[in-house]
């Protein structure tokens, strides 16, 4: 079986106007939400998809290095093939061997359909059925809000929920506070920092930092995530020292090594990754056992669509939950949901829905992802070019743009 045609194909899913949403030293702005779909084609006729960032720049490593490598090879085992890339073009290039990584996935996914199996079975193999889902939402808005779609979100059936908070210290205490007062004991509330160190001079001080989460520790929060700087894994540590609250961070990691310090560091609790961005399932396997043998959990960002939702499943479920606890679960307001805004593109992508049970997904045994891909969506959702957010910080006067590249700091994106 050789690979015959490697395509990525970028997406776009613009806003009727744009959303602004104030925060504690500035505004963010929406205007779309982007996606990738790759496509692998192959002599057989067995095709294989992965999901990819909403970047320019990877899909254009895919096009140009990528696919001129694998077209015309034979897809024997995944990996010797990735160890090839990374020998060859990839040499040097870890932002390469990344966007090949995307690519793997829908690499294995030709492999598992020609063997009749799900990916989970060629890639480590699953010990269960399913994996725990946090339902994400939460962006900006009053502590009120917050504690009302913490408590939609709940009563979807999902176990945990989480927000990204940016209203002031004694706000974001106060949102905590009325989170748990709407979800009750049995839900787990998880506190999404991300935007603590990124409000110019507003930005919350390591001193800061510790007193709120000391303070939030009376409402039980799961974890605080990057509550700091995220290459500052010594803050983290000896924020950690305090026991206030689980920490977690990761999935702004840039490599491996940085994993690998921020597990050996002690610096966190829970270590994230993004499938998508930050190697695919390469790295992930690795860093499984690296967070096994330190007693961590680790839990999946996610913050696209149900089929990156479904590869990152594909591999949690090849270990236990007391080693991948937690897959992240964008929630969007489509069909009058709840959550953080409209974003078909999500579950559209899929030909049938992803099968949720009490806040679990169900992980299908069918050949591949376990569920056909739609690519209808490839015409419907045209790519649009440019930043998909941009953050405008009030002091000192500055914009950050965002785009799918997740794991790059917006800094260097203006």
């Amino acid at each position: 079986m050789k690979v015959t045609r490697v395509q990525p194909f970028l997406m776009s899913v613009p806003f009727p106007e744009p959303i602004r949403l104030p925060f504690y030293g500035g505004e963010r702005t929406i205007l779309k939400r982007d996606a990738m779909l790759v496509r692998v084609q192959t002599s057989t006729e067995v095709t294989g998809y992965a999901p990819g960032p909403g970047s320019e720049r990877v899909h254009d490593a895919i096009r140009d290095v990528i696919a001129p490598f694998l077209e015309g090879v034979t897809l024997g085992d995944p990996d010797a093939l990735r160890i090839r890339f990374e020998s060859g073009p990839g040499r040097g290039n870890r932002e390469l061997v990344k966007a090949y990584c995307v690519v793997e996935v829908a690499l294995w996914d030709v492999y598992a359909r020609s063997f009749g199996v799900p990916i989970s079975e060629v890639i480590g193999g699953r010990v269960r059925e399913r994996i725990k889902l946090y339902g994400s939402a939460g962006m900006y808005q009053p502590p009120e809000k917050y504690a009302e779609e913490a408590a939609a979100i709940s009563g979807l059936g999902f176990r945990g929920y989480k927000m990204r908070p940016a209203l002031g210290p004694e706000e974001d205490i106060k949102t905590v506070r009325l989170m748990r007062q709407a979800v009750g004991a049995t839900v787990d509330l998880m506190i999404d920092a991300h935007a603590w160190w990124r409000m110019g001079d507003r930005s919350y001080s390591p001193e800061t930092v510790a007193r709120v989460a000391e303070a939030m520790a009376e409402y039980d929060p799961l974890w605080l995530e990057e509550p700091l700087p995220p290459e500052n894994h010594a803050a983290y540590a000896a924020l950690r020292e305090n026991e206030f609250v689980s920490l977690a961070a990761g999935e702004h990691e840039p490599d491996e090594a940085g994993f690998q310090d921020l597990i050996d560091s002690d610096a966190v609790d829970y270590v994230q990754m993004d499938v998508v961005c930050q190697g695919g399932y390469a790295m992930a396997r690795r860093l499984f056992n690296l967070i096994a043998r330190r007693d961590l959990r680790f839990a999946f960002h996610a913050w696209g669509t149900d089929l990156e939702i479904l590869a990152a499943a594909q591999l949690g479920i090849c270990w236990p939950d007391t080693v991948v606890e937690w897959l992240e679960y964008p929630c969007y307001t489509d069909g009058g949901k709840p959550g953080m805004y409209p974003f078909p593109l999500a579950t559209e992508i899929l030909a049938q829905p992803l099968q949720i049970e009490r806040g679990d997904l169900v992980v299908p045994r069918e050949p591949g992802f376990g569920i056909e891909v739609n690519e209808g969506v490839i015409e419907k959702y045209p790519w649009i070019p440019g930043p998909w957010s941009f953050f405008r910080v009030d002091s000192p006067p500055l914009t950050l743009a965002v785009t799918g590249d997740h794991s790059i700091p917006w800094e260097g994106r203006i």
